[in-house]
C-alpha cells in the first residue's frame, strides 16, 4: 500500500507538507535564485508554476518547519553564514495572482488588481492614496517595507493570463498590455525596498513589452540550470513514486521496465534548454499514477481553440509541426499578438518543446514532446478544420479497418462525411493552393491520429506527392485538385507521370495511387479515382 496521497492539482507547498503528500523536492532551485534579485520564469499551464510560488512564499516568510529533511533545510544555514544573517530571516511577501479570474473587458483587470491591492491595504493598514493600480502598488511597496523594516518580496503567478486570453483581441490586448506595463514597472523603480521578485506566466511576449523597464530582470526560462525547475524528471519519478507505478504496471499487465516506457512515451519528453534535463508533464503523470491508465489528462484542463484559429490565420502547414520546425532564440522572444507567428506560442504553451539544438546555426528543432500532446492536439486541431468531426461520432475502427484491408472507397466514404464542414474561411477565393491546403491539413490529421505512419508534401526530382500514408501491407499515394484546377483523373496522372511512388516500389508492399477532387460548390470531396501496382 502506497503511504503517501499524490497532490494533484494542489498549489500549495503547506497544504502538500502538512498533510503528508508526495513532494518532489525542488529547493536546490530557491538556493540559486537567492544570487539575483528579478526573475522571470515561462512554463506551460499546469506545470507546477503557483506551486513553485508558493514554496518561495514559504520560505521568504521563515516558514522553517515546512523545509524539515529538504534540500534546503540543509543549504539555509550555510547560505545565511555566508551572507551574515539570521537563518529563515522573515520578509513581507506580496503574492499577486492573476489566474484567479477571466478577463473579458478592460473593467475585469482593474477589478482583480483592485482586490489584490486592497487585501493588502487591510493587511498592513495602509489608505489607498489613488485609482491608479500602479500608483496603490508603489505606495504599498515602500510603506510595508518601512513599517516592517525588510524589504519586500514580490511574487507574481501568471503575469500574462489577461494577455494571452485578448490575443483575438487587439484593442483589449493593447489595454491589457499598457496597464500592466505601468503596473510592472513600479518593481523596477523601487528596487531598493525589493529583496527579490519572481514572475511566471505561460508566454514570453511580455517580455519586451510589458517588462521593457525592467532591465534587471534574468529570465531563467531557458537556461539549461533552470530546465528541470517544474515538471518531473525520471530520476524524480524513480525516488518518489515507484510505488505508484508499480500498482499501475500491475493494473495494465506489464512489467515495470514496460509501465516506465509507456509513461515516458506518453507524458516525458519536455525540454526547456538545450543541454538540460528532460520531464515529465507533472499534471499528467501525476494523474495517470493516481487512475491507474493512461490519458489525455492535460487537455482536460482546456483546449487550445485560440491556438487553432491562430495556426488558420496565419496558414501554416500543420504537418510540418511533426520534426520540421527550426527556431531561432530571438524568435523564442519575438511573439506578439499583431504578427502571425505561431511557433513561439506553440512552445512556450507547451505543444512543441526542443528537440536539439544547431551550434551553427544557433536555431532549435522544436517538435511533439509526447504522444499525448501529439495526438491531443491533432483531434483539436481536426475539430478546427473540419467541425463535423466532433458532430458525426467518427468511427476510427471502421476508418482503420478500411485503410488497412485497402478498401479505398470504404474509408474515402468515411472521410467525405468527415471533410463536410470544412470552412473557407481564411484562404483567399484566388489562392488556389491556399484552399487546397485546408483540405490536405484536414486528411493529414486524419491519417496522423490513427497512428498511421503519414508524410505530406513528399519531394521527389520532379515534384510532391500531396500526402503518403504507409500500413504494414500498403502504401497510400494521395493527389488532392480542386475541381477548377484539375479532375480526380488528372490528379492520379499526376502521381503517375511524376512518379510519385517510384521510391515506394522496393518496398514489397501493394501500391495504391488515389487521384481525388474536391467540389468547391459543396465544399467536400468530389470524386476519387485507383489505380493498384
Amino acid at each position: 500500500m502506497t503511504a503517501q496521497k499524490l497532490p494533484i492539482g494542489i498549489q500549495s507547498f503547506e497544504k502538500i507538507i502538512k498533510e503528508k503528500y508526495i513532494y518532489v523536492d525542488k529547493t536546490r532551485y530557491i538556493v540559486q535564485l537567492l544570487k539575483g534579485q528579478v526573475y522571470f520564469l515561462s512554463r506551460p499551464r499546469r506545470f507546477g508554476k503557483s506551486l513553485f510560488l508558493s514554496t518561495l512564499a514559504a520560505y521568504f516568510r521563515g516558514q522553517k518547519e515546512l523545509f524539515k529533511g529538504l534540500y534546503l533545510e540543509r543549504a539555509e544555514e550555510e547560505l545565511a553564514q555566508q551572507e551574515g544573517r539570521e537563518t529563515w530571516q522573515e520578509y513581507p511577501v506580496l503574492y499577486i495572482d492573476l489566474n484567479a479570474r477571466n478577463y473579458k473587458n478592460e473593467k475585469a483587470l482593474l477589478d482583480r488588481l483592485d482586490l489584490i491591492l486592497r487585501e493588502w491595504e487591510v493587511q498592513y493598514n495602509l489608505e489607498k492614496i489613488s485609482d491608479a493600480p500602479e500608483e496603490r502598488f508603489s505606495y504599498i511597496i515602500r510603506q510595508v517595507a518601512a513599517k516592517q523594516g525588510r524589504q519586500v518580496v514580490v511574487l507574481v503567478d501568471e503575469y500574462d493570463k489577461p494577455l494571452y486570453e485578448s490575443l483575438e483581441e487587439k484593442e483589449l490586448h493593447e489595454t491589457f498590455r499598457s496597464i500592466l506595463k505601468e503596473f510592472y514597472a513600479v518593481i523596477k523603480s523601487l528596487d531598493v525596498y525589493i529583496r527579490f521578485v519572481f514572475l511566471t506566466g505561460i508566454t514570453k511576449f511580455g517580455k519586451v513589452s510589458v517588462f521593457s523597464g525592467l532591465n534587471n530582470l534574468k529570465d531563467i526560462s531557458m537556461r539549461e540550470d533552470f530546465s528541470a525547475i517544474c515538471g518531473i524528471t525520471a530520476q524524480e519519478l524513480r525516488e518518489n513514486l515507484t510505488s505508484y507505478v508499480e500498482s499501475l504496471a500491475a493494473k495494465q499487465k506489464l512489467q515495470m521496465s514496460e509501465a516506465l516506457a509507456v509513461l515516458k512515451q506518453q507524458y516525458d519528453g519536455y525540454l526547456f534548454g538545450a543541454g538540460g534535463e528532460n520531464v515529465y508533464n507533472p499534471f499528467s503523470l501525476l494523474n495517470a499514477l493516481d487512475a491507474r491508465a493512461l490519458g489525455k489528462y492535460w487537455f482536460t484542463t482546456g483546449t487550445p481553440t485560440f491556438l487553432v484559429n491562430y495556426l488558420k490565420k496565419a496558414h501554416y502547414f500543420v504537418p510540418n509541426l511533426e520534426g520540421k520546425v527550426r527556431l531561432s532564440e530571438t524568435r523564442f522572444d519575438g511573439f506578439s499578438a499583431n504578427t502571425l507567428d505561431p511557433l513561439p506560442i506553440l512552445y512556450q504553451t507547451g505543444y512543441l518543446t526542443i528537440k536539439g539544438y544547431d551550434n551553427e546555426t544557433d536555431s532549435y528543432r522544436l517538435g511533439f514532446p509526447n504522444n499525448e500532446v501529439r495526438f491531443g492536439f491533432f483531434e483539436n486541431l481536426l475539430a478546427g478544420y473540419a467541425p463535423s468531426y466532433l458532430s458525426l461520432g467518427f468511427s476510427v475502427n471502421d476508418f482503420l479497418d478500411a485503410v488497412r484491408a485497402g478498401d479505398v472507397d470504404a474509408f474515402m466514404t468515411i472521410l467525405r462525411s468527415l471533410l463536410a464542414s470544412i470552412p473557407y474561411d481564411t484562404a483567399p477565393k484566388e489562392d488556389i493552393e491556399l484552399r487546397e491546403r485546408d483540405y490536405q491539413i484536414a486528411v493529414y490529421l486524419v491519417f496522423a491520429l490513427m497512428g498511421l505512419f503519414t508524410q505530406t508534401e513528399v519531394q521527389n526530382s520532379t515534384g510532391r506527392a500531396d500526402c503518403v500514408v504507409i500500413t504494414p501491407k500498403f502504401v497510400y499515394v494521395f493527389e488532392f485538385k480542386l475541381w477548377s484546377a484539375g479532375s480526380a483523373q488528372e490528379a492520379l496522372q499526376q502521381i503517375i507521370d511524376k512518379g510519385y511512388a517510384t521510391k515506394y516500389e522496393s518496398s514489397g508492399k501493394e501500391l495504391i495511387l488515389v487521384g481525388a477532387s474536391f467540389d468547391e460548390a459543396k465544399r467536400n470531396i468530389g470524386e476519387w479515382v485507383v489505380e493498384r501496382k
